[in-house]
């Protein structure tokens, strides 16, 4: 299973996960057991530590991922740009240098 397939899974059991308590709620509710109010306050708290789980997993999702990116050595967009940069000012240097040869050439 790929890190992507993982993570989806993941995701996908959490939104399953959210509708079965809605649906637990939901049928408690129906059988008298919990007030509206009662209901709505439980799915109020749980979808906050629903949230919580979900920030911490995706913080240290970041964190992984830019760690094992940083392992993989694998330069970075600023790195790219500082190399073109470079190499468009060497192309620019290596034509002025060509059109000074061909002028001398010409004499």
């Amino acid at each position: 299973m790929t890190l992507f397939e993982t993570i989806r899974s993941a995701l996908l059991a959490g939104l399953g996960m959210q509708q079965k308590v809605n649906e637990f709620i939901d049928e408690l509710i129906k059988k008298g057991e919990l007030s509206e109010s009662q209901g709505a306050k439980l799915v109020k708290e749980w979808t906050e530590k629903a949230e919580k789980g979900t920030e911490g997993f995706s913080k240290n999702f970041s964190e992984i991922l830019s760690k094992t990116l940083e392992k993989m050595n694998l330069p970075t967009k600023d790195d790219i740009e500082k190399l073109n940069k470079k190499i468009q000012a060497l192309s620019n240097r290596v034509k002025k240098l060509e059109g000074v040869k061909e002028e001398g050439q010409e004499q």
